[in-house]
Formats: structure tokens, C-alpha cells, sequence
């Protein structure tokens, strides 16, 4: 079905070949989840292209291409010049948002092209909506995401550092079957929870702090991400306040998803209700993002994102107002995109939690 994709696209675009080099992308069209390689694609040819460390798990992993090892002897250059004499390539498409300017420059003086034709974000594109079996993977990513949460709100107290907070809820997601993490775990405490992306550090947590974890896993390739915000003590009234509005905004725009909307029309639901509350100058970022094989994906929820929903589509939503010399709260959830609404697949409890 991809394959068949990736050469529609080029009969559009008139392309005599393709060359894929984002790893996403990749691993997306044939399988292969190693580090390092390019796809080559033509009429005549499917090919992926890595070195000595990946080609037994390629040959395993990419069951529709035929699998070249590159060598110092005969590097990647050397192999796609090769093929683009002998398909006699004029017009190669290639990833112009992904190749680095000296791996272009390079190419460029060894292959005899007549154009290199920028593909954008065509390829991309190719992983908006979700498959069923794609979305299995994101559920189970989540769920894990989920488990952790469950699992740190027995360990946190008063006197635990950020950087041990993150470490536990590391911990605990590959203990329930995480390969990795989507990203760099966030856990930022008292005022660090108005940088709405603090580094975790050695401040240690103490009572009347806000606590913000933004966290995620990959679970057989596919990301998950979450966020919960909590407070270590007693809440004060202003915290529940804060905490009240971002809930209600999230609420509000997860009522709002549906197919056929767009990512604007969604953020500005939960936008409105915060801007109404006083607080607008302080939700800076996008609403959400989609999710899949890399943690951020297209479409966005945000004030520019203009691509319409379809279903399938995987999407966060997460507000937040984040408070220079306070705090900041967060509350963060994924969702699969439907015709008539979404579902949730996050489901640790939004109520706050005092610890």
C-alpha cells in the first residue's frame, strides 16, 4: 500500500526516482527501524542502502526491498550514483526538510542530474492518519505512560528531586515494556513548572510546590505522551484556580474534536476559555500535536494550524498557563481523531492530586 503511494507520487511529480533519508520515513515505508540508511526508489528498483551493523536486521526487517551494504570501498554515493545512470534518472525527488546541506552538496557533484526536485512534507504526509495496527502500538504506549503515572504517585514526596522524579517514571515505563522514550522526560517543580519545558535538575521537591510531568515512551516504535500536574502538599487556592481553568479548557477542547475540523479551530476552543479567565498572555504554545513514529507530527493544533482533521488521526491536547516566579500547570492527553468526537487514550485521573 506504501509503495503504491510512493509511486503515484512520483507519476504526479514526474519523478524518475525517489530518495528517502529521514529515518521516520524509513522505517514507515519499509519497515527497516535502523539508524542509518537511505531508500532508493524507481521503476526498476526498490532499494535500501545501510552499512555492516544493520544489514542482518534489514534483510530481516525491509521485505520489499532488495538490501545493498555500503563500504569505505563503495559508499552510499557511489551506489546511488550507480542506479541513477542506469535508470537513467533525470528527476530525482528527495527530502529537502530532512537532508543536511553537505550531504546535498556532495550528491550533487557526484550524481549527473538534470533536477533534484523538493518533495517538502509529501512524504510525511504519508503518516497522518493511523492505521488500526498503528494505533494499537500508540494505546499500548500510552497505557504504559499510564502506568507510570500510577506507580510515581507512591514514590513522590517532599525532598525527592526533579531529576529523580524523571528517573523513576523512566524506570517504570521500560519495567512495563518501553523500548525507549519519546523525549527528554520533563519534571519541573515549584517555579521551574512555568518553563513549559524545564530540564529536570537537583531541586528538590517541597510542600506547596506545583509539579509538571510531561513524559512519553515508545512501545515497538510508535511514541506516546502525557502530561499530569500535581501538588506536593496542600493546594493553595490560587493553585486550584489555575489548575481548574487548564482542566476546563482541556475538557472543552477534547468535547470539540471531531473529523473535518481544523487544528485552529480546535486550539481556540481552549484558547478562548483561557484568554477569558485573564490568564491568555500566559498559554504560549500550541494546543497539541500529532503522534506516531516521532513525537511531533502533522497536524497541529495551534493558532496557524490550518490542515483539516481526518479520522484516524492521533492529536494531544494540552493547555497550560505557566506563571513567571509561581508555577505552572499542564494537563496533557492523546487522542484518536473520530468522525463524531475522539477517543481517549489516556487515562490516568485529571482530578488534582495533593500528595
Amino acid at each position: 500500500m506504501v509503495l503504491k503511494r510512493i509511486e503515484e507520487l512520483r507519476n504526479q511529480n514526474l519523478l524518475d526516482a525517489i530518495l528517502v533519508s529521514d529515518g521516520f520515513n524509513i522505517r514507515y515505508i519499509s519497515g527497516f527501524s535502523g539508524e542509518t540508511g537511505y531508500l532508493y526508489i524507481s521503476n526498476e528498483r526498490h532499494v535500501l542502502l545501510t552499512d555492516t551493523r544493520y544489514t542482518i536486521q534489514a534483510k530481516m526487517e525491509a521485505k520489499e526491498f532488495e538490501v545493498i551494504e555500503v563500504s569505505i570501498e563503495k559508499n552510499y554515493g557511489m551506489w546511488i550514483g550507480e542506479f541513477i545512470l542506469e535508470d537513467n534518472v533525470k528527476r530525482l525527488g528527495f527530502e529537502d526538510l530532512h537532508m543536511k546541506y553537505f550531504e546535498y552538496f556532495k550528491f550533487n557533484q557526484m550524481w549527473k542530474l538534470k533536477e533534484w526536485v523538493a518533495l517538502e512534507n509529501s512524504l510525511n504526509s504519508f503518516r497522518m492518519v493511523k492505521t488500526e495496527e498503528e494505533i494499537k502500538k500508540l494505546a499500548q504506549a500510552e497505557a504504559i505512560g499510564d502506568k507510570a503515572f500510577q506507580e510515581i504517585l507512591n514514590i513522590l514526596k517532599p525532598g525527592m528531586t526533579e531529576l529523580e522524579v524523571a528517573a523513576e517514571l523512566e524506570y517504570h515505563m521500560k519495567r512495563n515494556g518501553a523500548s525507549g522514550l519519546s523525549f527528554d522526560t520533563i519534571a519541573a517543580s515549584g517555579i521551574n513548572s512555568s518553563m513549559p519545558h524545564a530540564t529536570p535538575t537537583n531541586r528538590k521537591l517541597e510542600t506547596g510546590d506545583f509539579l509538571t510531568m510531561d513524559y512519553g515512551c515508545v512501545f515497538e516504535g510508535y511514541c506516546s505522551d502525557m502530561t499530569r500536574t500535581v501538588v506536593i502538599g496542600k493546594a493553595s487556592q490560587k493553585q486550584k484556580e489555575i489548575y481548574q481553568i487548564v482542566l476546563k479548557a482541556q475538557l472543552a477542547a477534547l468535547d470539540a474534536i471531531c473529523a473535518g475540523k481544523t487544528g485552529s479551530e480546535i486550539d481556540k476552543v481552549a484558547r478562548d476559555i483561557i484568554e477569558k479567565e485573564g490568564y491568555g498572555e500566559y498559554f504560549g504554545h500550541g494546543l497539541g500535536h500529532s503522534v506516531g513514529l516521532f513525537i511531533h507530527e502533522e497536524p497541529r493544533l495551534s493558532p496557524v494550524g490550518n490542515i483539516i482533521l481526518e479520522e484516524n488521526v492521533i492529536e494531544t491536547v494540552e493547555p497550560g498557563i505557566y506563571l513567571p516566579g509561581f508555577g505552572g500547570v499542564r494537563i496533557e492527553d492523546m487522542v484518536v481523531v473520530k468522525k463524531d468526537g475522539c477517543i481517549n487514550l489516556t487515562h490516568s485521573t485529571k482530578e488534582l492530586i495533593e500528595i
